[in-house]
């Protein structure tokens, strides 16, 4: 296995998110190629561990009553200006294409907590309609949902009980909801209405090695994942082990910690990402849990949630690659080729949003969001190039408006 694979496959198995984004995003890895954060991860390629995916038995459930709070309404009609900050990296400024916006971002710190182990922290970033900017936060995980009006929070250090309900526009909490098992990410439903919270028995991202030379640590601590309903104030707990991390079987597996738990396009169903480069990249689940076959009717960007196909359904975003290419969903036939190295998400019917490369595209490292036409003719900045290996980098979450 090449190491650019490699790297690759680690990135991946680690994003479940919608953002995304990611966990375990670029910033693991050495290069473009993401894992989620929904974040989303912000947003890793390879992926957790350590159960068998069939014969789990029935999943432990825990549901919880509780009062619910009032969702301010979504933006209607939505904006769809493109907004941008080419100057700041992170950016300072509201980044925005389209029916998509940068709603976070994060940066990590690698902290050497033993000789032969190392604890990734991620550090974020939260959009701020005040100053029409980012404002750094205490939170432990963020993600924002569909509108931009509410975000859902972590509270604490590193792994926590307590799942918050922030007010975008008043930085105020409108809810708290107390969970009896500790979680380390959180993702917002499609429809902006419930949060999805993976649950660990420790914090998942802790690596063997020192320095920049890592490798995954051992079994996936993931015990389940809740599913809350915001408006209702229902709390529900599913039992759901992680993969296992042994390779040699050909069954699902996932080698990194973080198996963070995400959501299907339409809500419908879960997803839990797997490590393997010949097979399924996903597993899907109900609601409760129940393992059920890959809808046939959805197609994901590489490394994330998101939908690859287009809001009008012709369309599909292609795999990561300089070029890319976007085929017709129908026939498969390429469309458009476009001078970028990744295709991460729809602003509109004719422009995505993607991970342009500085300069004549030397330095596969150094890259910027950018906004491009399907037949790759058109290409707007919309952020600072950087290098992704440097002191610095940072990982963006995508969220719609």
């Amino acid at each position: 296995m090449s190491p650019l694979l490699r790297d690759t496959l680690q990135d991946w198995a680690g994003e479940a998110r919608v953002p995304h984004d990611l966990a375990d995003r670029a910033l693991r890895r050495r290069a473009w190629w993401k894992p989620v954060g929904v974040g989303m991860l912000v947003v890793g390629l390879v992926a957790a561990v350590a159960v068998v995916v069939t014969g789990q038995g029935i999943p432990e459930v825990t549901v919880r009553p509780a009062n619910g709070v009032t969702l301010p309404a979504r933006p209607s009609p939505a904006p769809t200006d493109v907004r941008s900050d080419t100057e700041n990296s992170p950016p300072a400024k509201f980044i925005a294409a389209g029916n998509m916006a940068m709603s976070a971002y994060y940066t990590i710190q690698r902290e050497q907590i033993a000789e032969d182990r190392q604890r990734i922290r991620y550090i974020w970033s939260l959009y701020d309609p005040r100053i029409d900017g980012y404002e750094r936060t205490s939170w432990a995980w963020v993600d924002v949902a569909p509108g931009l009006q509410v975000a859902a929070v972590l509270d604490g250090d590193l792994i926590s009980k307590r799942l918050g309900i922030l007010d975008m526009n008043t930085r105020q909490i409108l809810k708290w909801f107390d969970l009896e098992h500790p979680v380390a990410s959180v993702s917002w439903s499609p429809d902006g209405k419930k949060v999805l919270a993976t649950a660990y028995s420790e914090y998942p991202d802790v690596e063997a090695g020192s320095g920049k030379h890592t490798s995954p640590a051992g079994t996936s601590p993931r015990t389940g994942y809740y599913i809350v309903d915001v408006e209702s104030g229902e709390v529900g707990y599913h039992a759901l082990p992680p993969l296992k991390d042994d390779v040699g079987d050909g069954r699902p597996f996932n080698m990194n910690s973080r198996q963070d738990i995400g959501w299907s396009v339409d809500g419908a169903m879960l997803w839990a990402p797997t490590g393997m480069a010949n097979g399924p990249k996903r597993l899907f689940y109900s609601l409760d849990g129940k393992e059920r076959a890959a809808p046939a009717d959805q197609r994901y960007a590489e490394f994330s949630g998101i939908s690859a196909i287009s809001p009008n359904g012709r369309l599909v975003l292609g795999p990561s690659g300089l070029p890319t290419a976007i085929t017709d969903r129908e026939t498969g036939e390429i469309v458009g080729r476009q001078n970028v190295m990744q295709l991460h998400a729809w602003a509109d019917d004719d422009n995505v949003l993607a991970i342009g490369c500085a300069g004549s595209c030397e330095n596969e490292f150094n890259g910027a969001l950018v906004l491009v036409s399907v037949d790759g003719k058109r290409m707007t900045q919309l952020g600072a190039y950087f290098d992704n290996r440097k002191e610095g980098a940072w990982g963006w979450v995508l969220t719609p408006r």
